[in-house]
């Protein structure tokens, strides 16, 4: 295996890594429900009813 010539600073290392960053997920709020959710994903109100797109998709009662 090649090994390094010479030490890589930290200052070196921590350079290429700025790049690494976590983002936020992209939480919107439903219009028809004003459910906080995120954005492409089907979610669930508190009355248990699924949602995606502001459109029913599961009533309650088959979940």
């Amino acid at each position: 295996m090649a090994h390094p010539k010479r030490k890589i600073s930290k200052t070196r290392r921590d350079k290429r890594r700025t790049h690494y960053k976590a983002t936020a997920p992209n939480v919107v709020v439903c219009k028809k429900t004003n459910t906080p959710h995120l954005f492409h994903h089907a979610y669930v109100t508190d009355e248990g009813d699924m949602y995606y797109k502001g459109k029913l998709i599961i009533p309650a009662e088959e979940l």
